[in-house]
This record gives structure tokens, C-alpha cells and sequence, in this order.
């Protein structure tokens, strides 16, 4: 799998490992990278993490196109916008709040916590956490890089106005954008009250925001990697891959660690393995490995449309069940997903 993989680079780097410029161009990503995911593909499918492994089968083709499903939704999630780390984008009250790294949309990322007989591997919240993040949005005024710190540090943390000019060369004394690379626009606003949805108007622990190819967050995922892969394995006597990594007090290495580029793959793989490929194990009326089976063993029919396979896949991934819409609203980008199935079955030469 490995060496059919490789062969296809110039068609991954050509269609799949894209991202859309502010200018509604696209062109190859710098943040992910063929050769890390390979890297990352061949630990998972190896190692993985802790017993959760990226599924296998006993055909290359259900291995392919196992994975096939998984960038299908990476290119939607972060891919398309070249982001490891959250970017902001929940607008409230015309603001980008610098609480939007605690959760947005109403998440609280310090409280996603472990479930019962899995308590013991979830981070510590740690108030004295002060953390950047290396990625963000890249669009005119976007919002600069989420932020966490001690609110003995940043007690008002303000918001992002993303209405600012900061590119004035002429002006006496000079401005210029500076919080970001490729900034054009926008600018901190500081020592004033901006809530998030929830209301949160502050950033202490609120370094748990999502990361990674599928946007892992959470003290519990960072927790859990932490657990079966990183510093703490290693202190506790158990195989680690990555032994200098603290997961808990370095969760943004899964985004800046040149060592490790790898990191950000590996860390959606392992949601995948952990969440999608047991999905039907619970009950849920609905099996992924199953279904996966049929989609191949059928000939892999309407790959490029809304439907079928890919859509509950889509669904799982966006929604948390396999027949959107559900409780937590309707599918975002359905038609987007089934295109980039399409699009990376076809980079793989199985259609």
C-alpha cells in the first residue's frame, strides 16, 4: 500500500493536498504534506495508538479507500483552508472574540473530558498555560492566531476587529500589519469585555482549541495521545513513538513541531481509527467497516455524489450520526465531501 501510494504522489500533490488562496486559487499546501502522511499512515497502520490502529482488511483496496474516506473530509475540515490550528470564525456581535479558543459555537473545549473507566488519561486543566497558535485564517482582516494565557496575564483579552487598516505606510508614524504573516488587515482590541457564545470573556485554559488534520481538541484526545504515544507513556514504562512530546502542556506541537510534521496526520488518524471505524459497534443501526465492504465489493458506485456510503460517512464526521441531519443540526458540505472522494479514489487509480 505503501509503494501504490508513493507512485501516486504527482497525482496527490496535483488534486488532493490543495488549498484555496484569498484569492480563490488553489494551489499545493503548505502545512500538509505528502511524505508526512505516509509517515503517518505507516505508524497507524503498524503501531497506532495505544489498540486503536487505522483498519486494514484483507484487501488493499478497503485499506485505500479507508483512507480514501478519511481525506475526504480533511480536505473540507482543514486541507482546503491550509489550517492546523482552529482558525477563529465565529463572529459575535460583529466581533471575532479572543474567547472563541475556549470553544465556539457553544463548545467548551477544557470540559470535553473522558468517559467513564478512561478518566485517567485526560490532561490536567492548567491555569498557568500560555500558548500561540501557529496557523490561522488568511483572508483580508482575518482573525489572528487563537490564544490562551493566565488571566493574571491577559485579564481582557478583547476581540479581533477585523474592520482595521494596520497597512498604512504613508501614515506619520507608519502602520503596518504585524500579528501575522500575510496579514492585510484587522488588529487586536484589548482591555474591553468580549464574550464568546458562551460568554466567556477571558483565555485562561483555553489552550485546548482543535488541531490537526480533523481538528482534535478536547483534554481528553490530547489526553489520550499523551497516554498511549507521548511523555507520559515514556514516564510510565510504555512504548512511546514520540517520548519527548507532552501532549498535556505541549498540545500545540501536533502543529509547530518541525521534528514531528507528521503529528498533525496522526493525530486525525487517530480520531478516525477511534471514532469512525467503530461507528456501528454501539448500536447505532449503522456499521462503518461494513459498510466500507459493500461500497467496495459493489464497485464503489456514486463515490462523487451526496449520497450513499460517503454521506453517512460525511455525517459521522460533521454530525456525530450517520443520517444527517440529526440533533446537532444538518450536514455542512456534503456535496464538497462526496467531490473530494471522488477526486482522492481517483488520485489512488481505483476509479
Amino acid at each position: 500500500m505503501q509503494k501504490h501510494l508513493s507512485e501516486r504522489q504527482a497525482a496527490f500533490d496535483e488534486d488532493v493536498l490543495l488549498y484555496q488562496t484569498p484569492t480563490s486559487q488553489w494551489a499545493p499546501s503548505a502545512v500538509y504534506k505528502f511524505a508526512d502522511l505516509l509517515t503517518a499512515l505507516h505508524q497507524m497502520w503498524n503501531d497506532g495508538v495505544g489498540a486503536k490502529k487505522l483498519w486494514v482488511g484483507d484487501d488493499y483496496k478497503y485499506a485505500l479507500v479507508n483512507v480514501a474516506a478519511f481525506l475526504s473530509q480533511s480536505m473540507k475540515e482543514t486541507i482546503k483552508y491550509d489550517a492546523c490550528d482552529e482558525n477563529s470564525w465565529d463572529l459575535i456581535d460583529g466581533r471575532y472574540p479572543a474567547s472563541n479558543s475556549c470553544g465556539q459555537l457553544g463548545q467548551s473545549y477544557q470540559d470535553y473530558t473522558c468517559g467513564a473507566g478512561e478518566e485517567h488519561m485526560q490532561c490536567a486543566v492548567d491555569p498557568t498555560m500560555a500558548i500561540t497558535a501557529s496557523t490561522n485564517a488568511k483572508w483580508y482582516g482575518a482573525p489572528g492566531p487563537m490564544k490562551c494565557a493566565p488571566k493574571s496575564k491577559l485579564p481582557s483579552p478583547g476581540y479581533w476587529d477585523h474592520t482595521a487598516e494596520c497597512n498604512k505606510p504613508w501614515a506619520s508614524p507608519p502602520e503596518y500589519c504585524t500579528e501575522y504573516g500575510g496579514q492585510k488587515a484587522g488588529k487586536w482590541v484589548e482591555g474591553v469585555s468580549a464574550g464568546n457564545f458562551n460568554g466567556r470573556t477571558d483565555v485562561e485554559v483555553c489552550c485546548w482549541w482543535g488541531r490537526g488534520v480533523i481538528q482534535t481538541s478536547g483534554i481528553c484526545n490530547f489526553g489520550k495521545l499523551n497516554y498511549y504515544i507521548g511523555a507520559r507513556a515514556q514516564a510510565e514504562g510504555r512504548k512511546s513513538a514520540y517520548p519527548d512530546i507532552n501532549f498535556c502542556k505541549t498540545p500545540d506541537a501536533i502543529c509547530s513541531s518541525t521534528e514531528y510534521p507528521e503529528l498533525k496526520w496522526i493525530a486525525g488518524l487517530f480520531y478516525w481509527a477511534e471514532s469512525v471505524q467503530t461507528y456501528g459497534d454501539r448500536g447505532e443501526g449503522w456499521n462503518y467497516l461494513q459498510e466500507l465492504r459493500k461500497f467496495v465489493d459493489g464497485g464503489m458506485q456514486n463515490a462523487g455524489t451526496d449520497a450513499g456510503f460517503i454521506h453517512a460517512v460525511s455525517g459521522i464526521v460533521n454530525r456525530g450520526c450517520h443520517s444527517p441531519p440529526c440533533g446537532t443540526g444538518a450536514l455542512d458540505g456534503g456535496a464538497e465531501r462526496a467531490k473530494n472522494f471522488k477526486t482522492v479514489l481517483q488520485a489512488m487509480d481505483l476509479i
